[in-house]
């Protein structure tokens, strides 16, 4: 916004008072009374530029469009944050499927699913250990195409059962790497702020809403 030349000692004190408000920043309303301030204290025989003021009026005009489209904005936003959550919070108790590498071996079991693709062949999902050791394949046979569940049981190759605590997964499908899942009960709720609604699963942690790939 251009500035605006104050002619006299009594618009130059308004424009002074104008600026010590809302942190030195200028409102429509300010601005309105420094350009009437300035109408009344302008050379007679220099009057104002009539194009500059509408110009100036235009300015202020657009500054305020844009202000209050950006507060409409915030409050669509903070709308849509609470519709998240509370279709997150409808979740609670219910078992998701989310994409993960690892899954956590609790009561003697984990069930998690593969992310089988078009055409694909016969499917394995590989479990290995802390230290990278594969400890039981499952093979799945032929799948469909989608998400295709399996269950591991607890027990070793040697059919042993094996401790509680976190496994890597991984799965081929053919002589393809595909995606991992693991399933988990959601036990709560949160907001990240910017990334929206997340979900606690029980034997996995946190996850945005937007990565569960299937409410079971």
């Amino acid at each position: 916004m251009s500035d605006i030349a104050v002619n006299s000692s009594t618009a130059a004190g308004a424009a002074a008072q104008s600026a010590q408000k809302d942190n030195k920043t200028l409102s429509q309303a300010d601005f309105l009374s420094l350009l009437i301030q300035q109408m009344r204290n302008q050379d007679p025989t220099q009057p104002m530029d009539s194009s500059q003021m509408v110009s100036q009026l235009a300015q202020i005009n657009q500054v305020s469009a844009t202000q209050n489209l950006q507060t409409s904005f915030d409050s669509l936003a903070q709308s849509m944050q609470g519709n998240q959550l509370l279709q997150a919070s409808s979740m609670v108790g219910h078992s998701v499927t989310v994409p993960s590498a690892v899954g956590k071996l609790q009561g003697g079991a984990l069930d998690g699913a593969v992310n089988v693709p078009d055409g694909g062949g016969r499917t394995f999902v590989q479990i290995t250990d802390s230290a990278g050791n594969v400890v039981r394949t499952i093979d799945l046979g032929t799948q469909v195409a989608g998400l295709a569940d399996f269950h591991w049981d607890g027990t070793g190759s040697d059919g042993q059962p094996l401790p509680p605590g976190t496994y890597g997964l991984s799965a081929q499908v053919g002589n393809t790497a595909v995606a991992t899942y693991v399933s988990g009960t959601v036990a709560g709720v949160g907001m990240t702020g910017a990334d929206g609604a997340y979900l606690d699963v029980d034997g996995f942690g946190g996850v945005l809403l937007s990565q569960v790939a299937r409410v079971n």
